[in-house]
């Protein structure tokens, strides 16, 4: 029994060296959380600066691991005020937050001028970031809907250098970004609600090759639970304005130790005449 034993212990000892090499964190069963276009000034100002204080409140009830925004913070990325608003409620998260930029964040045509301001005020457009054991590629959309040169080239080498990495480790990664891929199809036509079809196959061809767990997305206002040759790829109602007449929520997921994903759309709780009545124009 002690050789048994001293085997055991051999084998965990000689998983965890390799893994420490190798780069690859040992998954954690978890809960995250899907938060799209919060976008203070969507649906009524004042409106939307109580609903995405609520949604903070709710999530921060919940034993939730990290948060995921996927785009349009506020309704317009030139508003201090706006901006300054969304700062001060998502800093109340009692846990860690990841940030992706949408259209009304860095524009429908991003400039260096826009991408600078958004950098200063937001912090970085593209990045990578690890959570339990999990891969999280927060990417800027807009650089794939709209050429900006050289900073468009950036991006691109970025996400496929960290795809080759994935791919390298092993290490599940989520795409977290504003526009999905696509809204119905992989073959669809262009719209202003996807991505562009030649940039969408290459993507696509990447993100599966690479093993890719999931793909979460917002700038529909409603849920689309879709799939690509496997991997999930969910845009998720809003706190703002759903085009659908979904009620205002957020989506939460749960990450389990072998890597299976699951989630569920969760509507929150809004007390009868807390909201403001919006009138077109005025506030």
């Amino acid at each position: 029994m002690r050789i048994r034993h001293s085997r055991l212990f051999l084998v965990v000892a000689l998983w965890i060296v390799l893994s420490s090499l190798s780069g690859v964190q040992a998954l954690e069963a978890c809960r995250f959380v899907q938060l799209c276009d919060t976008q203070l000034g969507m649906g009524g100002y004042k409106a939307d600066v109580i609903r995405f204080s609520l949604a903070v409140k709710a999530i921060n009830a919940l034993d939730v691991a990290w948060v995921v925004v996927c785009g349009d913070l506020v309704n317009n990325g030139n508003d201090d005020q706006a901006v300054a608003d969304f700062k001060r409620i998502a800093a109340a998260f009692s846990m860690p937050v990841y940030l992706a930029p949408g259209n009304h964040d860095v524009g429908n045509e991003p400039t260096v001028e826009s991408l600078e301001r958004y950098r200063r005020l937001q912090g970085a457009d593209y990045y990578t970031a690890m959570e339990h054991g999990y891969k999280l590629l927060i990417v800027n959309t807009q650089l794939w809907k709209f050429h900006v040169p050289e900073e468009s080239e950036k991006h691109n080498t970025w996400f496929s250098e960290e795809l080759l990495k994935t791919t390298q480790s092993g290490t599940p990664t989520l795409i977290v970004s504003h526009y999905p891929p696509f809204v119905a199809t992989p073959d669809e036509a262009d719209d202003y609600f996807n991505l562009p079809p030649e940039k969408r196959k290459e993507l696509l061809t990447q993100v599966k090759a690479a093993g890719v767990k999931a793909w979460l997305a917002g700038h529909v206002h409603k849920n689309i639970v879709l799939d690509y040759e496997g991997i999930p790829v969910v845009a998720s109602a809003t706190t703002s304005k759903n085009f659908d007449g979904a009620p205002f929520g957020f989506r939460v997921w749960e990450a389990r130790e072998d890597g299976a994903l699951d989630h569920r759309y969760v509507a929150m709780e809004i007390p009868a005449g807390l909201i403001p009545e919006v009138t077109p124009g005025k506030e």
